[in-house]
């Protein structure tokens, strides 16, 4: 019997960052030696990636400390004079104020059992985007309290033992296929792919188009 459902946030219950980093591999080019944007943005991917996997436990760091570092590695990669600090304050401000899908606060509304948001990102600007939305998860869990990412098992395990639920009790929600689809489902929890545009279903996942149709999956 499903009893509550785990949500991903970003991506999922709101806009992931696409927008604000166009803006900011931009800035880079226009002050710095790139030629294409494409390049500044895979570079400045590929370099939070890395730090990003190897962060966790006594190395853990937050999302706002990879952020910084990457911007950083970024700028001095394509010699650029942009402000550190303001570039990383505007990643800062989309993740605190981040545009809400157009479902999502009905998701959270009227599901008929417990939603926890379970996200990868510091706590204080989770819960600043849950209070700016006037969101009701009945618990948040972050990377930052379990010390670990998505997809490995921490942040999963952390959940499950907070909420006292066990894996087939509960049905994760996101919106990426390597940190939500596979991360969940090798801790045996069922679950479910939000995609929103039409994108090619692998083999063995089960996709939704909203959130609200996930509803269907708990009769």
């Amino acid at each position: 019997m499903i009893k509550a459902l785990f949500v991903d946030f970003y991506g999922t219950v709101v806009h992931e960052d696409g927008a604000v980093i166009k803006v900011i591999t931009q800035m880079i080019k226009e002050t710095g030696d790139g030629s294409d944007t494409s390049d500044i943005d895979s570079f400045w991917w590929n370099d939070f990636q890395t730090m990003f996997f190897n962060s966790f436990g006594d190395v853990f760091e937050t999302q706002r400390e990879l952020e910084r570092k990457s911007l950083d590695h970024t700028i001095e990669r394509f010699c650029s004079s942009a402000d550190a600090i303001k570039l990383s304050d505007m990643m800062f401000e989309h993740w605190m104020k981040p545009p809400i899908f157009e479902e999502s606060k009905e998701f959270f509304s009227k599901s008929p059992i417990p939603v926890y948001i379970v996200s990868n990102i510091d706590t204080s600007d989770i819960m600043c985007a849950i209070k700016y939305h006037g969101l009701n998860p009945a618990g948040v869990f972050t990377s930052e309290d379990a010390r670990a990412y998505k997809p490995r098992r921490e942040l999963f395990e952390l959940a499950l033992s907070e909420t006292g639920l066990k894996p087939d009790e509960v049905i994760h929600i996101g919106d990426s296929i390597s940190s939500d689809v596979k991360g969940a489902s090798a801790l045996g929890i069922k679950t479910l792919w939000l995609n929103r545009f039409g994108k090619d279903v692998p083999d063995g996942v089960t996709d939704i188009k909203d959130l609200i149709e996930a509803f269907n999956s708990l009769d």
